[in-house]
């Protein structure tokens, strides 16, 4: 996981699967792992993750599963025979329902003889604020709710957690466990607007705090040259490793 274009996803929100599959051709160059979010999953289903991985692309298939945990170790299993290099699901559904994810995708994995894939927790979402969280009955502070979800996801065996890059130090301080990974959304290179995302940092600033791989939607793929503003973010990213 040491080559910048290894710690890069593409966010592919985009409305089909023919404008998902240009964009992992006219990217290949620059990066071979892509997100394939609610957005393209309800348009195009199943069969548009299958050929983004049958093209060699890695994928990491962004569906939040959220549900009892029968339905989300069914789900799991399901999302493992995709050959999918990770999905998430919310921490927020509680212990139980991640064990069993984790559980469910690693026995596929090993009846199907493929890979399993990680299997990682959404804490707080990047659009979300304190405010936020006071409307949904939370008291914590941002930075006490993120914590306590990633000590769950930790203590439940995923393989690490989706935050916010503002969190991502405080995370990585706190929970000791070789492999466990911090994916980050919500990463604009310094000259991008926000859009709606509230807890934002650059490339540079994400990876030096601690986060492993970063997500980057719109200002690559909204870009009038999305390979040059991938190139860039990759630049960015060598930068931070040194």
């Amino acid at each position: 996981m040491s080559e910048a274009k290894d710690r890069l996803f593409v966010a592919l929100d985009v409305d089909t699967a023919e404008q998902a599959l240009e964009l992992v051709s006219a990217l290949s160059e620059c990066t071979q792992r892509f997100k394939v979010g609610s957005r393209l999953f309800t348009a195009a289903g199943p069969a548009v993750v299958r050929k983004i991985v049958a093209s060699g692309a890695d994928v990491f298939l962004d569906l939040k599963f959220h549900d009892i945990p029968n339905t989300v170790a069914a789900a799991a299993a399901a999302a493992t025979r995709l050959g999918l290099f990770m999905f998430n699901l919310h921490v927020s559904g509680g212990r139980e329902m991640m064990s069993r994810a984790v559980e469910s995708a690693s026995q596929v994995a090993a009846k199907e003889g493929v890979r399993p894939p990680l299997v990682i927790g959404v804490t707080v979402l990047t659009s979300t604020d304190e405010n936020t969280l006071r409307e949904i009955g939370i008291a914590a502070s941002m930075e006490e709710q993120v914590l306590s979800l990633a000590s769950m996801s930790a203590a439940a065996g995923l393989d690490g957690v989706v935050a916010s890059p503002r969190e991502a130090r405080l995370i990585r301080t706190a929970i000791d466990r070789p492999g466990f990974v911090i994916v980050t959304p919500g990463i604009r290179p310094a000259e991008a607007s926000n859009d709606d995302q509230k807890r934002v940092m650059t490339p540079v600033e994400a990876i030096s705090a601690g986060a492993d791989y970063l997500v980057v939607g719109r200002p690559i793929t909204a870009a009038q040259d999305p390979i040059s503003a991938c190139r860039k973010v990759i630049t960015e990213i060598k930068g931070a490793l040194g």
